[in-house]
This record gives structure tokens, C-alpha cells and sequence, in this order.
């Protein structure tokens, strides 16, 4: 089959009920996003920087995967070969049923070690205690790419561009990622998201949806599946 992935951002999730990244003051669940997601937060601002973080697993446990979750997971199980991968650190689309999800920019329902040894503790949705890393002592936080740092995972989103042969845009604003060096030679592109943005050149998109994703997601799936018959 073609190399097919679909790509998401927080337009995915919005319709769940988790707050976008950034809204138009600025403002993540009314923090300064560089006051608890840039790389000295855990230095400045810790102990806001951990309850920050505590409170987005908290409110992630009361949400649900919406219809376009449940679609991707769905063509997921049909399509085991489509590439997910998503820019948002929810696990909307694991809960929704989606496998080998890649997550560009961390997993909210882990830790991490802080000293980088690699060890992961997966905590849900509970709130970070004091836990220590099993492997090295060191302190653990919160498994967020945040910004200044290094995004380890940016590399399996290269390597699956490289022969990407469809590739769906759905809710992301392209202020972080650069969609439209992404969309570069593409044979087939979709983008769906709420409204225009500045930083996305719709000229290099085959089809653009300004709509939900709940909206826009039977199209997509229909233009997929159609893609794929094709091939």
C-alpha cells in the first residue's frame, strides 16, 4: 500500500474538550504557555510547572475520543500500514482504539527521567508525587517535549515523510510544525482545519476543509479508502 499518514494537532482534540495549545491571548488554561512549557520551567517555575501538568491529567481523564478519533482509529484497524502521528500529548486516539500512535511532542499519562536515562513510568491520570526513577534515583517530570528542548520523535516523522505518498493535515495551525515544507512533493494532500491559518500555504494542498474535523472526517475517510483502491 502507499505510505499514507494522517497528521494531527490540537484541532483533533479541541472537539473533546481539551484546550488548544494556544488560543488568541496567549494563554494555555490561563498560564503563559513560556511559563510551564519552555525548557528552564522545571528550573523557574517548578512546582507550577507540576501542578500545570497534574491538572491536564486530571481534566484528560473526564474527556472522551470524539467521532474523528474513532474514524482514525477505525482506519487504523482497516489500514494497519497508515502512519499516525500526532503533535498532542493526549491519548484521545489510544483510548479511541488507535495502535502505534506516534506522539511528535510527548504522552501527558507518563514521567520521564529527568537525568534522560531513558526510563518512563506511565502514571495515568494521577498526579506527579515525588516519584524517583527506578533506574538512576534521579527525579522524574512530566514526558512533554517542551519548547528550547529536543523533539526525539521529530525523526520517525522524517523518515515516514520521505515516502509519503497522501498525506492528511487535520487541526494543526503550522506555527510549530512546517506544513508546508511537510506537504512538499506529496502526490496527494488534505488539509482540514477550523479556519485559515497564516503559516499554512493552502496552494499546496490538493483539497483543504475548513471545517470540524467531526465535520470533515467521512470525506477524508472516503478520500483515503479512494486513494488507496487506486493504488
Amino acid at each position: 500500500m502507499a505510505k499514507i499518514i494522517i497528521l494531527s494537532g490540537a484541532g483533533l482534540s479541541a472537539e473533546s474538550g481539551i484546550s488548544t495549545f494556544r488560543d488568541s491571548g496567549g494563554l494555555w488554561e490561563n498560564h503563559s504557555v513560556f511559563e510551564v512549557c519552555s525548557s528552564d520551567s522545571l528550573i523557574n517555575n517548578k512546582e507550577t510547572t507540576i501542578r500545570f501538568y497534574d491538572a491536564r491529567r486530571e481534566q484528560l481523564k473526564e474527556v472522551e475520543p470524539n467521532y474523528t478519533h474513532r474514524v482514525i482509529a477505525e482506519l487504523k484497524k482497516k489500514y494497519p500500514d497508515i502512519c499516525i502521528i500526532t503533535q498532542n500529548v493526549d491519548d484521545l486516539l489510544e483510548r479511541a482504539g488507535c495502535a502505534d500512535v506516534i506522539h511528535l511532542h510527548g504522552y501527558l499519562t507518563n514521567l520521564k527521567c529527568m537525568n534522560e536515562c531513558g526510563y518512563v513510568l506511565p502514571i495515568g491520570y494521577k498526579k506527579q508525587n515525588n516519584q524517583l526513577c527506578e533506574d538512576c534515583g534521579s527525579e522524574l517530570r512530566p514526558d512533554i517535549v517542551f519548547f528550547g528542548e529536543n523533539a526525539p520523535f521529530y525523526r520517525y516523522l522524517y523518515n515516514e515523510i520521505q515516502d509519503c505518498k497522501m498525506l492528511v493535515v487535520i487541526g494543526t495551525s503550522g506555527e510549530v510544525l512546517d506544513i508546508n515544507f511537510l506537504s512538499r512533493g506529496i502526490q496527494h494532500t488534505i488539509l482540514n482545519n477550523l479556519e485559515p491559518s497564516k503559516s499554512i500555504e493552502t496552494k499546496k494542498f490538493t483539497k483543504v476543509l475548513y471545517k470540524p474535523s467531526t465535520e470533515a472526517i467521512d470525506e477524508i475517510r472516503d478520500d483515503i479508502e479512494g486513494f488507496i483502491l487506486k493504488k
